[in-house]
């Protein structure tokens, strides 16, 4: 379904990030690896998705924050991978606190990799969809960008402001045949979500459960794949913003 496609994935090198990338290597892509620190991490994924699935992947150190750190990394994919026609925005980090009490530097720091992080990447990657003549992008929102969370200001602000880009990246990019998505997650077991395990907010989920990783996976290939589809926020949350 995607032979002869490299797709791009942010964050990928655990969590939600790695279930994407090996999802769309088991589809055929290639795959290209941005991760903020953990290069251990995110070189075991790249080994993971050429042993099972015998497709190329290429890890990259960058600070999606940095604008000038990600025109350079996209410019080694191109290097590397001759361009680029899928991007999956999935980098984000918490700095929860109450409004109040909030520090303006944790709250900079989550809107600058939630939602600049994830602008940098499309301002710099679009060029190689041009090339293309072809491209599709998923931004990972997530229900908290769509009903608020206390807590969660800096959070629910960034995710929020996702679909904002989405739906504007959607409508000025169409003309061009890009398509730009969004898939919102609920309550996902990965490491970031290990801290609201006890959450009063599990019990409001009606599918009773925690999400996989693997179900944003699933959703972002279909939205990367549905021709005619752009500009959606496609809830994944066992029905807890409904």
């Amino acid at each position: 379904m995607l032979s002869g496609k490299t797709a791009v994935v942010t964050g990928g090198s655990r969590g939600i990030g790695a279930a994407i990338a090996k999802k769309l290597a088991a589809l055929g892509a290639d795959v290209a690896i941005l991760y903020a620190g953990n290069q251990q991490a995110a070189e075991g994924v790249c080994q993971e998705i050429a042993d099972m699935y015998g497709r190329r992947a290429v890890s990259y150190r960058c600070d999606v924050a940095d604008f000038a750190a990600v025109k350079e990394t996209v410019a080694k994919i191109k290097a590397d991978f001759g361009g680029a026609q899928l991007l999956v925005n999935n980098a984000g980090i918490l700095r929860d606190g109450l409004v109040a009490m909030m520090k303006e530097e944790d709250y900079d720091a989550v809107l600058d990799t939630n939602l600049k992080g994830a602008f940098h990447m499309i301002r710099h990657i679009v060029p190689l969809f041009l090339r293309s003549k072809e491209g599709s992008i998923v931004n990972v929102t997530s229900v908290a960008g769509l009903m608020g969370n206390a807590g969660q200001c800096n959070y629910a602000a960034s995710k929020a402001g996702l679909v904002g880009l989405t739906k504007s990246v959607a409508k000025e990019l169409a003309p061009k045949g890009i398509r730009c998505n969004a898939v919102a997650p609920g309550f996902i077991q990965t490491d970031m979500t290990e801290a609201q395990a006890d959450s009063p907010l599990l019990s409001m989920i009606p599918l009773g459960q925690m999400g996989r990783p693997e179900d944003i996976a699933d959703a972002v290939a279909y939205l990367l794949t549905a021709q005619y589809v752009t500009g959606a926020v496609l809830r994944v949350d066992g029905g807890i913003a409904m």
